[in-house]
Parts: structure tokens; sequence; C-alpha cells
């Protein structure tokens, strides 16, 4: 069965052609061949997908995220298009597993290598202290780490030592033992929260990046700003 395809004159289109909408202009026999196609190009990609290991069914990075985004492209000829080939689709899979096994490897021996292909973690917070640049570079704002650190139950920037952004795309938050007074996360649109909360009366905290302190005619010495706020224990 040979089949040959071209562009559609505007005056063809009909919104009424319910055949042509539902079924296309390849004779119903296709849908048979589609069905075939289908279920050997998914067993292919589960095949694939199994032996590029468990990280790509886990917290995935970029290079693995463009991978997932190859096998899509790559499938989607091989089940629709009656004149493309099955094994085609086939051979480029097994390419990209090559290929994905090959940056293993290199990552695995070369940490400058896994470093470029993988990246590397953000320092979003530390010591209580929002890390503006990096949060920048990273682009991560105050409000999604705020939102972080109240899906863990923890109520102020003091309590905080470290907030990474990690090469995956996930985040670790490491706590304080002895967590002193700072910047409230509650919610702004929630002020009642923040009048619950207990105030410190020594420190203030500033409200742009969580530095504490106990001079309130100062400008703060990490970001240069001259508003403060209530801290919170």
């Amino acid at each position: 069965m040979v089949l040959t395809y071209s562009f559609m004159e505007k005056d063809e289109i009909y919104i009424s052609d319910l055949k042509r909408i539902f079924f296309g202009n390849a004779p119903p026999e296709f849908l048979l061949e589609v069905l075939i196609r289908t279920i050997i190009i998914y067993i292919t990609v589960l095949f694939v997908v199994k032996l590029l290991g468990k990280r790509m069914s886990g917290q995935i990075t970029t290079i693995e995220m463009a991978i997932f985004i190859m096998l899509g492209a790559i499938i989607g000829s091989p089940i629709q298009i009656p004149e493309r080939g099955i094994l085609t689709g086939i051979l480029i899979l097994f390419c990209t597993l090559v290929f994905q096994r090959c940056v293993n490897i290199l990552s695995y021996k070369h940490e400058r290598i896994e470093q470029l292909i993988t990246g590397k973690a953000s320092l979003l917070v530390k010591d209580g202290i929002l890390q503006l640049k990096e949060m920048k570079t990273a682009n991560v704002s105050a409000q999604q780490i705020f939102s972080l650190l109240r899906a863990k139950e923890i109520h102020q920037l003091g309590e905080v030592k470290r907030v990474y952004l990690e090469a995956c795309g996930i985040f670790s938050v490491y706590k304080n033992s002895k967590p002193p007074a700072g910047l409230s996360v509650s919610p702004p649109e929630d002020p009642e929260i923040f009048y619950d909360e207990a105030k410190d009366q020594k420190l203030i905290a500033c409200p742009i990046c969580g530095n504490t302190t106990n001079r309130s005619n100062s400008s703060c010495s990490v970001c240069g700003n001259k508003r403060w706020v209530n801290a919170i224990r």
C-alpha cells in the first residue's frame, strides 16, 4: 500500500467533513496499522527507558529532560505517518540510548563535564539570610522559598541554616538546631498570622533579605534596604 499526501486547498476544507476530521485522508485500514505501530514503539520505548537507568524515572536533570523530549519527537512520526517505517524510529531510539550512556560515562570520569551537563547546586539561603544574587541567577523568588519553608513547618528564616536548589531541580533544607529570631515567612495575604507570631523584643529583620539587627536607624548591611520589620522568634 503506497500513500501520498499533499497540502489541502482552502476550498477542500469543510467543518462538516467528519470523516476527514476523525479518520483523516488515510484509508480506515491504516487505523489497524497505527495500533500495531503504537504497540511496537511503546514496547521499544519502555525497553529503552529501562536501559537509560533509574534516574530517568526520578528527579531528572536538564539533559535527561531533553532526552525525554527527544523520545516524544522520535516516536511521533513512526506511529502516525504511513510513509515512515518503524525501524527508523527504533534505530533513533537506540542511538539516543547510546548517546545517553556515553554522556553518563564521561560525567562519571570527568567532574567538569558532569558540572557542565548536570549543573551544580545553588545556595539560596545561608544562616537565615536570602542570597539575592543566587536567587536571581536561579530565577527563584523569595515567596517561592517562603512557600517551601512553610510546607516544612518553618515559621521564620532564623530556623534555616541552608537552602539549596539542587541541580536536578529539588530543594534541600537544613535547619538550625538553636534558631535565632528571623524574618517571618508567613504569607503577606494573611496578616493575622503575622500579628499572632511572637515578636522579638531586640531584633528587627530586613524584609528584602532577612538580615537581622538591633539598630533600626541603619541600612541593611547585606542589601542596603532601609525599611525594617519585627523579627520573629
